[in-house]
């Protein structure tokens, strides 16, 4: 690898190959397109790294320097079989409104935007990405992009740092995908080339067709018309990837259960901000175990053993609309009828006696009834705590790791009977009659002797022989097999070659 040293405003002399994956829309596969293309150019011996300029997500991890990142490059740094950096997606959007968002820069906490802001402030955050995306070049042989949306969205284009705005930032060529399965793929593409000028038509020097189903020659004609019309050769036609579903997953459209019948239910009510659940990946694989998210205007199931409430980017708005559905009625029966209760994260506030925001953190300033299932109360301060964390189960000694990502502190009596140790400190908090539990520790099933012992003190014979690490690990293998057999990944690199 050359030795290359980072700069601000520019970049390093030598370039670093680089190609930018965008779609013709959100959710089209461009995360695991470049998760699979990072694992199949690592596997070649090259130092690879994913990047993505502006990410909109409540699915987040943490980093080892205690920032935060999207999920999926989390995901995608792992295939490159590398740690996560905050400079693989230097701009988070997290929602915790209609129209406003938390701002992530680098990894840290910049406050809160609204949606009318941010077009005018594109600009502004430019020259962090660059200094970024110029980091990442600077000790890597290989960079992959991944846009967000579309590019064709030419209402959004002035100071755009997700699309075509960067890849002419970073003179970087770009791969265009669309998505057969939810129909249309031939007009998305064509009509993509026809919004875009000149400049931007030219720098798109590839496409591709996703998530096909079905006998794939049967669509050889529609490859010759997108090519024809828009002069972009094709790199091929992926099939459908049937592994999807074991690998995290970042949009909340992804969020599917996987109901089996007669298996230990597990219930997850579906909040508007709910965020980090790919906590439940771990337990959707277990064989035994049925995972199904309740959505709003329906009850919780009366079937439920265990009602799980996961992470939230707005607690306090989402146990108000928790308690619009019904679903605090829900929960108290559930509870009165013997079943148990974990909550993660903002589930974890949920479950104590009160929530206060003395600064109007999440909104009008004010102290929140909490559903009082644990003996607790949650301040809400301006400090986030972002930190990879590691720790033990205190009833088994069992080790747990994962990640904290939060606002506000929790405390009270209930916490004198925690749930976990972690970092060599009491964490969380357990009824008296241990029914009902809460961390802030995302990721803690992911620990397999823990999840056995856990799901088996509920009443579940746990999947002895799933490792989670290694399932995650065959699943991206499997894609990026998938990716080497389905489309010219030796024409993604030549094509990332071709950086000026």
């Amino acid at each position: 690898m050359t030795d290359k040293t980072p700069t601000s405003n520019s970049f390093a002399q030598e370039r670093t190959p680089a190609v930018m994956i965008q779609g013709t829309g959100s959710n089209v596969g461009k995360s695991l397109i470049v998760a699979g293309l990072c694992r199949a150019f690592t596997r070649r011996g090259l130092a690879v790294r994913p990047f993505k300029p502006q990410n909109m997500s409540n699915n987040a991890a943490a980093t080892p320097d205690g920032g935060e990142i999207g999920r999926a490059q989390a995901l995608q740094a792992h295939a490159c079989g590398v740690a996560p950096s905050v400079h693989m997606n230097p701009v988070l959007l997290k929602p915790e409104a209609e129209s406003r968002s938390q701002l992530i820069l680098q990894g840290r906490r910049a406050g809160v935007i609204r949606a009318r802001e941010f077009g005018a402030r594109k600009a502004e955050l430019l020259p962090a990405v660059l200094d970024s995306f110029n980091r990442l070049c600077a000790e890597a042989d290989l960079v992959i992009v991944e846009g967000a949306g579309s590019p064709a969205e030419v209402n959004l284009r002035a100071g755009d740092i997700a699309n075509m705005g960067f890849a002419e930032a970073a003179d970087a060529p770009v791969i265009l995908i669309g998505d057969i399965d939810r129909g249309g793929v031939i007009a998305s593409l064509v009509g993509t080339h026809m919004l875009l000028p000149e400049s931007e038509r030219a720098r798109v020097k590839a496409f591709l067709i996703n998530k096909f189903r079905g006998d794939v020659s049967l669509f050889d004609g529609g490859l010759r018309v997108i090519a024809e019309r828009t002069g972009w050769p094709s790199l091929g036609v992926v099939p459908y990837f049937d592994g999807a579903g074991r690998l995290p997953a970042e949009d909340a459209l992804d969020i599917r259960g996987a109901a089996r019948e007669g298996a230990f239910c597990i219930v997850v009510p579906v909040l508007s901000r709910i965020a980090n659940f790919d906590d439940l990946d771990p337990l959707k694989l277990e064989a035994n175990v049925s995972v199904e998210f309740a959505h709003p205007g329906k009850p919780l199931p009366r079937g439920a053993d265990l009602i799980l409430l996961p992470g939230s980017k707005s607690t306090i708005a989402d146990l108000a609309g928790l308690r619009r559905e019904g679903w605090d009625v829900d929960i108290r029966a559930h509870v009165r009828q013997g079943g148990a209760v974990v909550g993660l994260c903002g589930g974890y506030q949920m479950l104590g006696r009160t929530i206060a925001d003395p600064d109007g953190i999440e909104g009008a300033a004010g102290v929140h009834p909490g559903l009082g299932l644990l003996d607790v109360q949650t301040v809400l301060t301006a400090e986030k705590r972002v930190r990879p964390a590691s720790g033990r189960e205190v009833e088994s000694g069992l080790a747990v790791s994962g990640y904290e990502i939060h606002l506000g502190r929790t405390h009270g009596p209930g916490a004198a009977r925690p749930w976990l140790q972690i970092e060599g400190e009491p964490e969380g908090a357990v009824s008296a009659d241990g029914r009902v539990r809460g961390s802030y520790l995302h990721g803690v099933f992911q620990a397999d002797e823990f999840r056995r012992a856990f799901l088996t003190r509920i009443g579940v014979a746990p999947d002895a022989g799933l490792r989670y690490g290694a399932v995650v690990e065959e699943t991206l293998d499997a894609l990026a097999d998938h990716l080497e057999a389905h489309m010219d990944v030796d024409a993604v690199l030549r094509i990332a070659q071709s950086r000026r």
